[in-house]
């Protein structure tokens, strides 16, 4: 099951929490759905060069609370706050409500998956190998202490005439232990020849309690080797 499914929706509420934290009904949930996609494709392009790894989400009667986990808070910022005023200028005309944004840096970017990936893709436009980008990343993210990690690559690698998959992985990553802490993330590399995307699983170890956190990438549960 483990391989069917998104690693991060099989465990929410065991040792993850929802991205988007808010209640709805009807056609007000459809609205607000599409409201978040709108939010987060803003982000992403606004703040393309930041390294944003993951946004949440929270909401309240009159205003909207945007939190941004990224690896270079400065470029999110900007010079006096110029660049982080501007994002939350956008997204009030998004939301038509007061939006509060706060930036949360993230500490070891080569143990979040997202960025793992993101920078893997990067790479891949930059023409290096796969094979070569890959075991650099595994490299770095087993440096910094992760327990196991997986990459994938797919799509017309070294500008092979048929698409294949191609993955590298050290350690341990049980994707269907429901206690392990496993990061997951995505990225496209758009090249020459198409697009390449790229998965990254990271095993950050077991979670022995059933307690989650606000922060992605330092949850406050006790991990065991």
């Amino acid at each position: 099951m483990g391989r069917k499914i998104h690693p991060i929706g099989f465990r929410l509420k065991i040792n993850r929490d929802w991205s988007a934290r808010w209640f709805a009904e009807g056609d007000r949930y459809r609205n607000l759905l599409q409201e978040d996609f709108r939010i987060r494709q803003f982000v992403e392009k606004e703040a393309e060069r930041a390294g944003i790894a993951s946004v949440e989400i929270e909401r309240y009667p009159n205003q909207v609370q945007v939190t941004l986990f990224t690896a270079k808070p400065g470029i999110v910022i900007g010079r006096k706050g110029e660049s982080v005023k501007k994002l939350r200028q956008g997204l009030e005309r998004i939301t038509s409500k007061k939006v509060k944004v706060e930036v949360e840096e993230i500490e070891n970017p080569d143990l979040d998956a997202k960025l793992v990936a993101i920078n893997v893709a990067g790479q891949l436009e930059r023409r290096i190998g796969h094979s070569r980008a890959m075991k650099r990343a595994i490299g770095q993210a087993m440096r910094q202490g992760a327990q196991g990690i997986k990459i994938q690559v797919s799509g017309r690698l070294a500008g092979a005439e048929m698409a294949r998959r191609e993955w590298q992985m050290e350690g341990r990553v049980p994707r269907n232990t429901l206690r392990s802490y496993i990061d997951y993330g995505t990225a496209e590399a758009l090249t020459t020849f198409g697009r390449i995307g790229v998965k990254v699983w990271i095993y950050k170890g077991d979670v022995l309690k059933n307690d989650t956190s606000k922060s992605k990438n330092e949850p406050t549960d006790v991990y065991v080797s």
